[in-house]
């Protein structure tokens, strides 16, 4: 309530007693909503803006603009609250940004098909992501492309292939680059899978799981089924094929062939979008469970990976073949009628020229048929991108422990008896014993102490050809010339580089003789074998590539770990003694020449002169001959042999300096001596004849082999050559140069690759002095 203000109330008195009426004051008292109108209408001046903020100020004072191509608001149109709003198809990613990988382009339109055609059903252009697309190489590329065509049906009616290329191309990359992206984009604006399964050695499960992290980040999810329990596995397996979102949480399962087998009842209940087989030549029998319960996936895109082609039948070769594309080559008894049959009959040496014509056009036929899906390039495609790799094959003498032993184990009794004098076709047990014992004998007498000992089958009497001071505690590797040569190399690369090395063997006995040398010795080691859990391969493979590691030693079993791993912490690699199957070995040399490597490779095949093992080599380059023309009639060696073939490799040459080099009948070589050289477009991936040829410690592209040579005097004959270089670009013959290349050859510096063409990286100030001497390590 408004208080008065009358002056009783106030308390204020009239001057004079007088009354005063407020109508009689000459001047009235302004309002106060008058005093602010008139203030209002003289504002304070504008501050002056430069031409620059008046810009900004009109771009800040547009309207809102939908940020949509084309779009028309329907302000005063029907629509409804909820209803969705009509969206243009495009594709994921720009199609013609710059190095864009297009897997899908749409059929171009005209003004009038576009008008006519429904909006929801336009195709767009299927784009790889470039995360991934802008890392690829040229043969990468096109072999994602090539895939992706096969898998979507683009070649043929079949939605299956086979990735062949050889180890170290990037085979992991190119196919976590093609799940990505059916996982993410199809030509209908959705995903063209909706799940992905990817078997693999179990060793492989965890690289696999590493990989997708390490090329997508987190833009993907993958269950990778290892060391858990069963109730849980189970649990997970039956989760992830329930799941039929279209945009799944978890679409990548990775899992071994083991598990898979013994899951196969979950993992067939229902469809999958994709099944990716690593190491796929473990599918090459079709009638074990492995295979079978793959057969049953509910899923027509089928991609395998192997890095080593067939090695052996063409039944082999159908059970691939069959998997991926199921009734391609039709059913198993009409591929051996119109193709296995004259293809065989043809190979015979006695067949008729009407054979050889027909086999000739029967295997032009398959082949046709099978490159539509299949695609394979050489290691060759990796010189642009690694260091120089040099391979050299050693053939190394016998001592005279092992010379003694071996003679005597073909004399014996027994063996002449039930090997050599038998008339069986097929060897026995007996023969495939024997030839373990020769094997392990041209390693080390320590492997075959134990038939010694007991007078087992051949070595009734031999324990009197071991010196007097044998003890297999005390580890001497003079009694084996293998042996004697790898510690004189390992000594050389410890002294004069800071190399490491990788020594590989097909038996865990001959890992034990690297372990008791290294203690001998005092070098630092790591084994991986398979009694190590494959939680802990990967930890060892990661500590051991580590520029820091104190491990100078990786030890490796060829049949435990020779697939996937990636050893680059190592640029030098010692095979000590060859398989009977090629693939096997070929995967074991791989492990260091691959992406990441940064230092010219070595790489060392051993091979006991005029010995079973280079009979064992010679096998492998026939096989791999065969491989390239798809056939190969020869069954597995280590199964069954002919009577001559028996005979064969139960003998011994000691007079030759490789038995190898014998059979080839070398037209580059008087007398053994290299009078020519090899081919100029020839490499380390050509046949064996078309290398460089060696019987003395000159012009060997590695000074370790050449001091070791040197020093043991136990090496008859070397085969030596490189990648990624022109003959002319190779190390000369010292017998072919003239006196002021070997004079220039004197005066050179040696690096530590010993290369005559490698370019050493950068040298420091005091370096670059022409008085300064690198100091050795």
């Amino acid at each position: 309530m408004r208080k008065s203000l009358a002056p009783s109330l106030t308390g204020t008195k009239r001057p004079n007693g007088m009354f005063s009426s407020p109508l009689s004051e000459a001047a009235k008292r302004p309002r106060r909503c008058t005093e602010q109108k008139q203030e209002d209408k003289n504002p304070p001046a504008k501050m002056s803006f430069s031409d620059h903020e008046a810009m900004i100020i009109k771009i800040l004072s547009r309207p809102f603009k939908v940020p949509i191509p084309d779009y028309v608001p329907d302000t005063h149109g029907n629509r409804c609250l909820g209803l969705k709003r009509s969206i243009i198809r495009r594709a994921l990613h720009d199609p013609f940004a710059c190095n864009a990988l297009v897997m899908y382009t749409p059929p171009e339109l005209n003004v009038h098909d576009k008008l006519k055609i429904d909006k929801s059903k336009i195709l767009v252009h299927v784009v790889v992501d470039p995360v991934v697309g802008n890392i690829l190489r040229p043969h990468q590329r096109e072999g994602v492309k090539f895939m992706y065509d096969c898998v979507t049906g683009v070649k043929g009616d079949f939605h299956g292939c086979i990735m062949a290329d050889e180890m170290g191309l990037g085979k992991t990359l190119q196919c976590i680059t093609l799940i990505w992206t059916l996982l993410r984009q199809s030509p209908e604006c959705k995903p063209t899978i909706i799940k992905a399964i990817i078997v693999c050695p179990s060793s492989l499960v965890k690289n696999w799981y590493k990989e997708f992290g390490k090329w997508l980040g987190g833009r993907v999810n993958c269950y990778a089924v290892d060391n858990a329990s069963k109730e849980e596995t189970m649990k997970n397996l039956e989760q992830f094929m329930a799941n039929k979102a279209v945009r799944s949480g978890m679409p990548v399962l990775i899992i071994s062939y083991e598990t898979f087998r013994n899951y196969s009842e979950i993992l067939n209940g229902s469809e999958v979008g994709m099944v990716l087989c690593d190491e796929g030549h473990r599918l090459k029998n079709s009638e074990n469970l492995t295979y079978q319960s793959l057969m049953g996936l509910q899923t027509k895109r089928r991609v395998l990976l192997s890095g080593t082609p067939i090695q052996n039948d063409l039944t082999e070769y159908y059970s691939l073949i069959h998997f991926v594309n199921p009734g391609m080559l039709g059913t198993a008894t009409e591929f051996r009628k119109q193709y296995e049959n004259p293809i065989l009959r043809g190979q015979n040496a006695d067949s008729t020229d009407d054979e050889r014509k027909k086999a000739n056009e029967r295997l032009i036929e398959l082949t046709t048929i099978v490159n539509q899906c299949m695609i394979r390039r050489t290691s060759s495609l990796l010189t642009k991108y690694l260091p120089v790799k040099f391979e050299m094959v050693i053939c190394v003498r016998l001592s005279d422990t092992q010379t003694n032993l071996y003679k005597n184990f073909l004399k014996s009794d027994s063996i002449r008896k039930t090997v050599l004098n038998g008339s069986e076709v097929k060897a026995s047990l007996t023969a495939l014993s024997s030839i373990t014992s020769l094997k392990k004998l041209c390693n080390h007498p320590d492997l075959i102490y134990e038939k010694i000992r007991d007078r087992s089958e051949g070595f009734e009497n031999a324990e009197n050809l071991l010196p007097g001071n044998y003890n297999t505690r005390d580890l001497l590797p003079e009694l084996s010339g293998k042996l004697m040569l790898l510690d004189c190399m390992l000594a050389n690369i410890k002294m004069s580089c800071d190399d490491k090395v990788v020594l590989v063997s097909n038996y865990t006995q001959t890992l034990d003789l690297f372990e008791k040398l290294c203690r001998k010795r005092g070098y630092g080691y790591v084994r991986l074998d398979g009694t190590m859990s494959i939680k802990k391969r990967g930890k060892v493979v990661d500590d051991f590539n580590k520029p820091d590691s104190s491990h100078f030693i990786f030890m490796l079993s060829s049949k435990a770990g020779g697939c996937g791993l990636n050893l680059i912490g190592a640029n030098r690699l010692v095979m000590f003694d060859p398989d009977w199957n090629p693939a096997n070995d070929d995967q074991a040399m791989a492990r260091v020449w691959r992406d990441g490597q940064k230092k010219p490779c070595f790489i060392y095949r051993l091979l006991a002169t005029g010995t079973i093992e280079e009979k064992i080599f010679q096998r492998q380059t026939h096989k791999k001959a065969l491989s390239t023309t798809v056939v190969d009639n020869n069954e597995d060696c280590e199964r069954h042999f002919t009577q001559d073939d028996l005979r064969d490799l139960f003998r011994l040459d000691e007079k030759t300096l490789s038995d190898t080099h014998g059979i080839f009948k070398c037209k580059r070589c008087i007398n053994n001596i290299q009078t020519k050289l090899p081919p100029e477009d020839s490499d380390c991936t050509s046949d064996l004849s078309q290398w460089f040829h060696t019987t003395a410690p000159k012009g060997l592209p590695d000074s370790i082999l050449t001091d070791s040579w040197t020093v043991t005097k136990n090496i008859s004959f070397v085969f030596h050559h490189r990648s990624n270089t022109t003959v002319d670009q190779a190390p000369k013959i010292e017998e072919e140069m003239s006196d002021d290349e070997k004079e220039n050859k004197k005066s050179k510096k040696k690096y530590i690759s010993d290369d005559e063409d490698y370019d050493p990286p950068e040298l420091e100030d005091d370096e670059k002095d022409e008085d300064f001497i690198p100091v050795k390590k």
